[in-house]
């Protein structure tokens, strides 16, 4: 990611002994003054609801974890005791949480030398494209009942074949713990956009032609069978399995949980849109 914009989520704790103030102040340990500079956007994150903690269930969007907000760093100043303040601006919460678990794995990219103790750090840096990712399904999540329990599950990556001619990968291998998750493999959503290229195959919008260099390459990478539906390890061809879309063509192909659209389908709906007067 050297040429790519690192922005970070900022943990907050219900009860905490730092000197923190939601949207204005982030007081860190100096442990992580390393991750954070100013003008860095960053995604406010709480965990689990801890049942010591209940008091705080109101001042919450979500008993599980979730971020629940964005903003930027405008400034880093020191405190009496070696540690830091983040002075926050462009504050905005969500109207619902965005829960750190979907469908399909989670929103982090979670290493796997990391995947016991990931979510320790309260300070953890993440790409621009996860940023987006969240502050697109704050955009789109609506209201719903979670249930179950979320529990740290194993992230694994499985490694690419050597023979170009024959780039296959395994992904959505399952593994039943409180719930079901689903294997992904971050490497075919680049292969994905070396083949297809950027451009969304729903309605053609392409980011970088529209926001200029900033958002070159930017763009979601759609199954054409959810993940969740494979019903086990499948391999998945990124040639004809992957697809690029938008991030508003993505949000309305998954919108309900009981349907997935197909890109024709959407396709029919932009169509049909087009012609209505």
């Amino acid at each position: 990611m050297a040429n790519e914009e690192i922005c970070v989520v900022l943990a907050e704790n219900d009860d905490s002994k730092w000197d923190d103030k939601t949207g204005e102040r982030y007081h860190f340990p100096k442990m992580y003054r390393k991750h954070l500079s100013p003008g860095m956007r960053f995604v406010y994150y709480k965990g689990k609801l801890k049942p010591e903690n209940k008091e705080f269930a109101s001042q919450r969007l979500s008993k599980l974890p979730h971020y629940f907000g964005v903003g930027r760093i405008s400034d880093i100043t020191p405190d009496d005791d070696g540690h830091f303040y983040a002075t926050l601006t462009d504050f905005q919460e969500f109207d619902n949480a965005v829960i750190a678990k979907k469908d399909d794995g989670y929103y982090e990219d979670i290493p796997e030398r990391q995947k016991s103790n990931y979510w320790r750090p309260s300070v953890r840096p993440i790409s621009a494209e996860i940023f987006a990712d969240i502050a697109v399904a704050a955009a789109l999540t609506e209201p719903r009942q979670i249930i179950g329990d979320i529990k740290n599950e194993d992230v694994h990556i499985e490694d690419e074949t050597d023979e170009e001619s024959l780039i296959s990968y395994q992904e959505g291998k399952k593994s039943s713990k409180f719930v079901t998750t689903y294997e992904r493999d971050q490497k075919l959503k680049k292969r994905a956009k070396e083949l297809h290229g950027t451009t969304c195959f729903a309605c053609g919008f392409n980011f970088g032609d529209f926001y200029g260099e900033y958002a070159k390459d930017f763009i979601h990478i759609h199954h054409v069978v959810p993940v969740s539906e494979f019903g086990g390890s499948k391999n998945v061809d990124p040639k004809k399995d992957l697809v690029p879309v938008c991030a508003n063509c993505h949000g309305i192909i998954h919108r309900k949980k009981d349907r997935t659209l197909s890109i024709d389908e959407l396709k029919a709906m932009i169509a049909a849109s087009k012609k209505t007067p």
